[in-house]
């Protein structure tokens, strides 16, 4: 049983940063030869849009609208997926998903990952 569970969300001011975290249970480095993960948001009135995501071999890809300010990583033990968020804006006020996926190939679209976390809630003021 895969479960993911996100923290780290909170109230900034445009401009501050936040990291978020993923805890993952039953999804390890040793459970599949190839994996990739990923980062998505909810914003009120949209679609869960992807945000970054990451492989096995830490190689990253990330939607244009955060490059430059969102890292996507993994801990050592490659339990824990993070996204450090900063120059945040008023646009990126959003619930923030953690999702997986036993695919080497990184991608953003929702639909290719089946293990998604509960959301973490990410609110920032202008």
């Amino acid at each position: 049983q895969v479960q993911l569970v996100e923290s780290g969300g909170g109230s900034v001011q445009a401009g501050g940063s936040l990291r978020l975290s993923c805890g993952m249970f039953g999804y390890t480095a040793y459970s599949y030869s190839d994996y990739s993960l990923g980062w998505f948001r909810l914003a009120p009135g949209m679609g869960r849009d992807g945000v970054a995501a990451i492989d096995i071999d830490s190689t990253t890809t990330y939607a244009d609208s955060v490059k430059g300010r969102f890292t996507i990583s993994q801990g050592i033990n490659k339990n824990t997926l993070y996204l450090q968020m900063t120059s945040l804006k008023p646009e990126d006020t959003a619930m923030y998903y953690c999702a997986a996926r036993g695919d080497p190939v990184l991608t953003l679209l929702r639909s290719s990952y089946p293990y998604w976390g509960q959301g973490t809630q990410v609110t920032v003021s202008s």
